[in-house]
C-alpha cells in the first residue's frame, strides 16, 4: 500500500478496502471470513423477517388508533367543554 492509498474497514460488511486518495475510488477489496457458527444468509433472513413483522405489527397498531380516534376526540371535546364551564362559574 503506497502513500496515496488509504485501508478503510466496511461497517457493513467487514471487508477491507484499499482506497486511492486522489480519485476515491477503491482500488482493491479484501473480504474478511465471517465469524464461525454464522450463517449470513440466515441472518440476513431474520432481519428480513423482524422487519416484516414490526412493519406489521406498526400497521395494525395505527388501524386501531384510526378506529378509536373518534371517541378519544370526543373525551377531549368533553373535558374542554367542563373545563370551559368550571371557567365561566369561577
Amino acid at each position: 500500500m503506497g502513500a496515496k492509498e488509504i485501508l478503510v474497514n466496511c461497517p457493513c460488511c467487514t471487508a477491507r478496502l484499499v482506497v486511492d486518495v486522489l480519485t476515491g475510488k477503491v482500488m482493491r477489496t479484501e473480504h474478511t471470513e465471517a465469524a464461525e457458527g454464522v450463517d449470513k444468509w440466515s441472518a440476513a433472513q431474520q432481519k428480513v423477517q423482524g422487519r416484516t413483522q414490526s412493519g406489521t405489527e406498526k400497521l395494525e397498531n395505527a388501524l386501531e388508533d384510526e378506529r378509536t380516534k373518534g371517541s378519544r376526540f370526543d373525551d377531549l371535546f368533553k373535558k374542554a367543554q367542563d373545563k370551559h364551564k368550571r371557567n365561566e362559574d369561577d
